[in-house]
């Protein structure tokens, strides 16, 4: 039974990113052909919070695939310090549910102002935002009205990876984002992996992750947090091993995304080594072994939300409505 508006919206998932990636073809294959006609000398990607979680995706996926170098925007050097960076010959991403937020909006005109070309990926096509951009690829995630955001984050990967397969005409990309919202769904109709029992009596966690995988590592972070109350930190499984490891063993709990694809067999042999210090590991597998590799995590993470909302009702909370948080959040 749905208990929550956070697990209802996370399933309808499916039908809102068969129906973006119809409703927005034409827009990607026509940005597609103006980045190999005019390639960037870089990419750029403005957003906060999951946005910019985002962001952390596009970042891997776009240098993997398009061999691009991706870096992220500190807003506040343009909404707080006042300063002009150059970013000519540049693809500049504008991530963001809402469209509206302050210190975002500022982030926009600054590279508008410095010969950028940018996209918005919004959910409001009304906001801002997604009327500032030189293109809009909307997310058509519908509204969202659970605080934790689950459908609007999944629509964001959907559309970065249709914004690149069509950059790269990779059509072994495309044919998997065509498979795509019938996976989500057959994920959604899998076994449960993650119960009350695994985080019942857990306070701090980190969440290990290898290149895409780790890209997802952030956001389950970060809903950790907001809809469990659990101190959860992540990193890739390959930068743990640069201090952090000394916590493994009884300290601290890891929950660990198991992605098929280049990175895998390092980070098992990492999760190996964190298994043999005495570390608990919880484990997020893929169950979809026929995707596109690139499109794994977004699969394991439709897992990951499902299961997570039901969690957070049965350790006594409301995932709905986090204590202190709202929707739309703003900074300048």
């Amino acid at each position: 039974m749905i208990k929550t508006v956070m697990e209802q919206e996370a399933r309808e998932t499916p039908e809102r990113i068969k129906n973006q990636l119809l409703n927005n073809q034409a827009q990607a294959e026509s940005l597609g052909e103006q980045l190999r006609a005019n390639p960037p000398k870089f990419v750029y990607i403005i957003g906060r919070g999951s946005s910019d979680h985002a962001g952390v995706f596009a970042k891997y996926l776009i240098e993997i695939e398009a061999g691009v170098s991706v870096s992220h925007a500190a807003p506040s050097v343009a909404s707080v310090y006042n300063k002009q960076l150059d970013l000519s010959d540049t693809l500049v991403l504008a991530i963001s549910q809402s469209g509206r937020s302050p210190d975002i909006l500022a982030q926009l005109e600054m590279a508008k102002k410095s010969g950028a070309t940018t996209v918005a990926l919004v959910n409001d096509e009304t906001s801002p935002l997604a009327t500032g951009c030189d293109y809009l690829l909307p997310l058509g995630a519908g509204v969202e009205s659970a605080v934790a955001a689950t459908k609007s984050y999944l629509c964001t990967l959907s559309a970065i990876c249709q914004l690149v397969a069509y950059w790269k005409q990779d059509q072994a990309m495309i044919d998997g984002l065509n498979q795509l919202p019938e996976q989500l769904q057959k994920v959604i109709d899998s076994e449960t992996q993650l119960t009350t029992n695994h985080f019942k009596d857990m306070h701090n966690c980190v969440v290990l992750g290898r290149g895409l995988g780790y890209a997802v590592c952030r956001e389950i972070a970060l809903k950790l947090k907001e809809v469990c109350s659990i101190h959860a930190e992540s990193y890739s499984s390959a930068e743990f091993v640069h201090g952090p490891i000394a916590l493994a063993g009884k300290k601290i709990a890891a929950l660990e995304i198991d992605i098929h694809d280049e990175s895998r067999k390092l980070h098992q042999i990492q999760m190996q080594d964190l298994a043999a210090r005495g570390s608990e590991l919880i484990h997020l597998n893929q169950v979809i072994f026929d995707c596109h590799p690139r499109l794994a995590p977004v699969l394991v993470l439709q897992k990951f939300y499902v299961d997570i909302a039901t969690v957070s009702v049965e350790l006594g909370y409301n995932p709905d409505a986090p204590e202190g948080l709202n929707k739309v959040t703003q900074t300048q």
